[in-house]
């Protein structure tokens, strides 16, 4: 009985091939199978299926119940056993880093439709990092789709020739060359879209391969590609086609000529997907969801940051979320490098008019950068494991006469440093630099070896002859070629290297371009992906205030992700996703900053956590906070219901505090003008609004946090606390009155105002407790911080705070709503008054050149 029951659910996949499942189901009941036993053939696919929806990764946001009808790899399939053994042979492994890829993408193609059912248009977006194998994923996608029947396969690369040709490199390899018969090319290595006579012969009947075409986001380019398939429209109708969006923020998002030509493609094809790869989606999940464009209305999938992955939050640190304990977040390793404000004029012409005539010069941070990569090679070649490539990136500007300008001083730094190679002063000078560099970032906790300078000293005449400089942009000859053997190069350049364009064996970046938004920030960060072999090694120069740009970035980011995942957990569908993500306070800036000028923003504290973690130095400013904070103090003394007094643990809690003294005090207490989060306007008006509407928030608890073993501190007459440590992040060139101490709460701290122990619970369950216990009760604690605040010898990371009086952080705890929270908006424009900003130069979207 078993073996006749497989026999007819092969019957049934056999039929899935050629129809959807419920079409597939008709056709067992019209061979006149028993329905019982097309029963249990439908529950055993629905089991399958199940399956896929219930992975641990990649979390997925889905409009509706989409149905499931792929259940993963058959033995019978070409294109995806392919892949797999052309990653065995890179060295990948079965587990974890294959089966994480056949899940990840297996989940992508579960939630495109049946190639078979008439006519659909989907639309999704997957979330990636960067530099973290984004373009394996939709490679092995698009796999697995061809294997299950989808015909055409767009593939939108970049705006640049150099993304666009590495990308049809990978897919040639990968996809056509171990199936030579099953695929006709549209595009080849050196030609974008070129329209051919007859675009009837690749999808007529008697053409069964599939159709491999990579363009550049061109006007020119689509528009060409747009009339071809119009000329095929009687052919179309039969051809389900995939359309892959390599970084799919960049360009597709809001731009007059992409946009609209890409719908015009979708709306050619009666049976299309359309799929967004990005690892900034910042843009994607800002579009309007009502409006007729691209928004990803049908699902979001997360992909897990594999294994191995050198991300923001690896590199520079991050701020902790809410429900984290701040002493388990990490303050990033210590490979950032800093570049003094003075010497940027020298590498990045101040104004447009200086561009023409500009000439670089060789400051202290660029010699000592370009002599580090060279080290870093001569060490990775004694260690000969990984990525047999050499790169290092210079990136100032994305004009292309500031790059070439960078060509001569170069070749001549590294000539020189040919010829200087017995001199004893500068090999004394390259032994400082790497013992000094190997002090600070120990091999070993990487599980690397050290590599003593002895033997880099036997490698470096080679590395010198080797090393080639290059200028990488639109409108040079020079190409970053990693396909004729292995490559030392420095690389100058902009968009070009900027996006997407994978920097094999990157190593040392020297970065002080200044930008608008988020998303372009992210992107820039080429550094980001895997280092095997030498994850000790990677160094980036930057301004400080670039790196803490970053560092903001990488908070931005992982509560994004975040989010996603939440969101996923909680029966959101893309739709009333993108709703969420709109009205979360750390998104404001994305859009302001991104908008460069005036756009509202839209805020909902409900279920957060609030904090202060910049401020100033200067005593007048300091003093007004504290004369704030008094009279929050004093006022609290006198209207609270009960005050819970202990003194031992440095805590006092003045219970059901009004409402309109916290108001008071938001309006008089400074927050630091860079904390976009920390807006005492929207606060306030979302305190009036969950009064006036549903009449939370009446009442607060006002908490004072101190460390009874700190210098004793007073608020008021019989309430003092000792004063708490939180030293500031070091910087080698700190910023005249400013301070970064990253964290003021400990996930403790959220239920202060709680009764019981709540340091054994978790972030979730304080947050739980409170909703039991005070559901429509705000929490307010101050935090006085001891103006020295000198940091313990094991943070490596930290500095003395040296504030010139003592400092007053506050911390703000609201309650999760029981039912819809409230939105407040505000308008808000990026401060770009005293940045010289450089965007992306999008001039290529619409160039002739194709």
């Amino acid at each position: 009985m078993s073996d006749a029951f497989d026999d007819n659910y092969d019957t049934f996949k056999a039929f899935l091939d050629l129809f959807s499942p419920p079409e597939a189901v008709k056709r067992m009941e019209q061979l006149r199978i028993p329905q019982d036993i097309i029963e249990r053939v439908r529950e055993r696919h629905e089991q399958e299926t199940l399956r896929i929806k219930e992975l641990e990764e990649p979390h997925a946001v889905v409009l509706g119940n989409r149905d499931t009808w792929y259940t993963g790899p058959q033995t019978k399939d070409k294109c995806w056993p392919a892949i797999v053994e052309e990653l065995r042979k890179d060295g990948w492994p079965q587990s974890p880093a294959i089966d994480d890829l056949d899940n990840s993408s297996t989940r992508v193609v579960s939630l495109l439709n049946h190639p078979k059912e008439k006519s659909f248009s989907t639309r999704g977006l997957v979330v990636g990092y960067v530099q973290s194998g984004k373009t394996t994923n939709f490679t092995s996608v698009m796999a697995k789709a061809a294997d299950r029947g989808y015909k055409l396969f767009i593939v939108l690369a970049g705006i640049h020739n150099g993304l666009r040709r590495q990308t049809q490199a990978r897919l040639v390899q990968q996809l056509v060359e171990p199936n030579p018969a099953l695929w006709s090319q549209l595009t080849g290595l050196e030609k974008d879209f070129t329209p051919t006579e007859n675009p009837a012969s690749y999808f007529g009947k008697s053409n069964k391969t599939h159709v491999l075409c990579v363009v550049k986001k061109n006007a020119t380019v689509l528009r060409k590609l747009a009339r071809w398939l119009a000329k095929a429209s009687d052919y179309l109708g039969d051809c389900p086609a995939l359309i892959i969006d390599d970084e799919a923020d960049q360009a597709t998002v809001a731009t007059k000529s992409i946009n609209p030509l890409i719908l015009s493609i979708m709306a050619s094809l009666p049976r299309s997907a359309y799929v967004g790869y990005t690892a900034s989606p910042f843009a994607n999940l800002l579009i309007d969801p009502s409006a007729q464009n691209l928004y990803p209305k049908d699902f979001v999938v997360n992909l897990p940051k594999p294994t191995g992955h050198f991300g923001t939050e690896v590199l520079f640190g991050r701020y902790a979320l809410d429900g984290e304990d701040p002493e388990q977040v990490d303050d990033g390793h210590d490979m950032i490098r800093s570049i003094p404000e003075a010497e940027v004029s020298c590498v990045r012409p101040e104004t447009k008019a200086d561009v023409e005539e500009f000439e670089p010069f060789i400051t202290e941070t660029l010699r000592a950068a370009v002599e580090y990569f060279w080290l870093v090679t001569a060490a990775r070649r004694v260690r000969g494991t990984g990525n047999p490539h050499n790169t290092m990136l210079i990136h100032t500007s994305v004009n292309t006469s500031v790059h070439n300008s960078f060509k001569r001083p170069l070749q001549h730094l590294r000539d020189t440093a040919a010829r200087s190679l017995e001199d004893p002063a500068h090999l004394a000078r390259l032994r400082d630099l790497w013992e000094q560099e190997n002090a600070r970032v120990p091999a070993e906790e990487f599980g690397e070896t050290r590599v003593e300078f002895e033997r880099l000293v036997e490698e470096l005449p080679g590395v010198l002859r080797s090393c080639r400089v290059i200028m990488d942009n639109s409108s040079s000859e020079d190409r970053l070629d990693y396909e004729n053997g292995p490559v030392v190069a420095i690389a100058v350049g902009g968009n070009t290297l900027s996006r997407g364009l994978t920097l094999e064996g990157l190593s040392v970046s020297y970065f002080v371009r200044a930008v608008s938004a988020y998303d372009t920030l992210l992107q820039m960060g080429r550094w980001f992906g895997f280092r095997n072999g030498y994850a000790d090694l990677p160094r980036i120069w930057m301004t400080d205030e670039l790196a803490e740009w970053f560092r903001h970035l990488a908070t931005v980011e992982t509560e994004m992700r975040r989010d996603i995942d939440v969101y996923m957990t909680e029966d959101e569908t893309p739709l009333t996703f993108a709703v969420r993500l709109r009205t979360h306070p750390a998104l404001r800036v994305t859009a302001a900053a991104k908008m460069r000028d005036a756009i509202t923003a839209a805020s909902s504290y409900g279920g957060k956590r609030v904090q202060t973690h910049y401020f100033h130095t200067d005593a007048e400013w300091l003093i007004e906070n504290i004369a704030a904070a008094r009279a929050l103090v004093a006022s609290s003394l006198a209207h609270a219901s009960t005050v819970d007094e202990r003194p031992a643990d440095g805590r006092y809690v003045f219970h059901e505090v009004p409402h309109d003294l916290v108001i008071h005090f938001l309006s008089s207490y400074k927050f630091h003008e860079r904390s976009p989060e920390n807006d005492a306007d929207l606060i306030i008006s979302y305190i009036r609004k969950r009064v006036s509407t549903v009449g939370s928030l009446q009442r607060w608890n006002v908490a004072i946090v101190g460390n009874p073993k700190g210098e004793d501190f007073a608020f008021a007459p019989g309430v003092s606390v000792g004063l708490n440590t939180r030293a500031r992040l070091a910087v080698t060139n700190p910023v005249p009155d400013f301070a970064d101490i990253k964290t003021l709460m400990s996930r403790r701290d959220a239920g202060v105002d709680l009764e019981g122990d709540v340091g054994s619970l978790t972030d979730d369950g304080i947050m739980e407790l409170r909703r039991r216990l005070l559901p429509n009760t705000g929490l307010l604690v101050l935090y006085p911080i001891d103006k020295v605040s000198a940091p313990t010898p094991s943070k490596k990371l930290r500095a003395p705070l040296n504030a010139e009086e003592h400092v007053i952080g506050i911390g703000l705890v609201f309650p999760k709503p029981t039912h819809e929270d409230s939105a407040v908006e505000k308008y808000i424009s990026a401060d770009l008054a005293n940045v010289r900003i450089e965007d992306e130069d999008y001039s290529a979207l619409d160039s002739e050149e194709a």
